[in-house]
């Protein structure tokens, strides 16, 4: 699916907010996992099989009232082989509900190694002459630091398949300027990425006005945001910062556009671990994810408009 389908899901939902997966074990209420416990089940596979359960519930919960997931990669690989079947089965729950599914790789290489990252997660790879599916995500977020090299296999993809990319440009982390805000030829580093991404984007236009190459700028710089927005005004930002890191519905404001569209804002713990608030000890985690995400997205549509 294109950034033309992630619009479309937004407007239909009129939330401009995507849940991130990040899967962590201490995110779930006990007695989601009590059974596997008490079995003596303590394995990677067993904790793989309960975050299951639990993506599968939160999507059941949101997926008429969020347009997308973002599985964090590297928490599914924590959990080895196991995690792995689990942040595939997870992509394709969502997608069958309906959701628009970015995965947050950042992966960034060169050659025939960048092509496989985009292959597998945007594209198919080849097994013997058949051409098969791997993850099948709808976008991924890409590493720039290595140049163009790193980000053209990914490019190729979304040419072909019409997938879409969103590339590091100002992420929320506090340490980011140390690099992103170094004054390169009297720019700022990020602003350089930002000015590579409008080439990268050439010919990846779509019908909605938005590019398939989009833009990852943290809700905790909002003046940052704003230039790379005059940088990018065709680009889609995903957002992340807000709720947990400390950003507000104000701060993001900056990331959109006067149609209230080209940002798609991320939350994680805030929603996943929602029923921590509740004093239900998680026995209402579905209720309690919902509600956050209900309330987000109030936050974030009064905000904008």
């Amino acid at each position: 699916m294109s950034i033309q389908t992630l619009v479309e899901k937004i407007n239909a939902t009129g939330n401009p907010t995507v849940v991130g997966l990040d899967a962590r074990l201490e995110y779930l209420p006990d007695y989601l996992s009590a059974d596997i416990r008490r079995e003596g089940r303590i394995s990677l596979e067993g904790a793989a099989q309960a975050l299951r359960r639990f993506n599968y519930d939160l999507i059941d919960a949101l997926h008429d009232i969020v347009p997308a997931i973002k599985p964090q990669s590297a928490y599914y690989e924590l959990l080895g082989p196991a995690g792995i079947q689990t942040l595939a089965s997870t992509i394709s729950y969502a997608q069958a509900k309906g959701m628009y599914v970015i995965a947050d790789i950042k992966r960034g290489d060169i050659g025939a190694t960048a092509s496989a990252y985009a292959e597998a997660y945007l594209g198919y790879t080849q097994v013997w002459g058949e051409t098969l599916p791997v993850f099948g995500c709808d976008a991924v977020t890409v590493n720039p630091y290595l140049g163009t090299d790193g980000v053209e296999p990914f490019l190729k993809e979304c040419r072909a398949h019409q997938k879409s990319i969103f590339v590091l440009v100002k992420t929320s982390n506090p340490s980011s300027g140390e690099f992103q805000n170094r004054d390169l030829e009297g720019q700022p580093l990020y602003a350089r990425v930002a000015e590579k991404i409008a080439e990268w984007g050439q010919g990846l236009d779509t019908a909605c006005g938005y590019n398939q190459v989009g833009a990852v700028v943290g809700a905790t710089y909002p003046q940052e945001q704003k230039i790379v927005r005059r940088l990018l005004p065709h680009a889609y930002f995903l957002v992340p910062g807000y709720g947990a890191q400390g950003a507000t519905a104000q701060d993001i404001a900056g990331a959109f556009n006067d149609d209230g569209l080209g940002a798609i804002v991320n939350s994680s713990r805030a929603i996943m671990c929602a029923w921590k608030k509740t004093g239900k000890d998680g026995l209402d985690y579905q209720e309690a994810a919902r509600a956050e995400a209900i309330r987000m997205r109030d936050d974030i549509v009064a905000a904008i408009r």
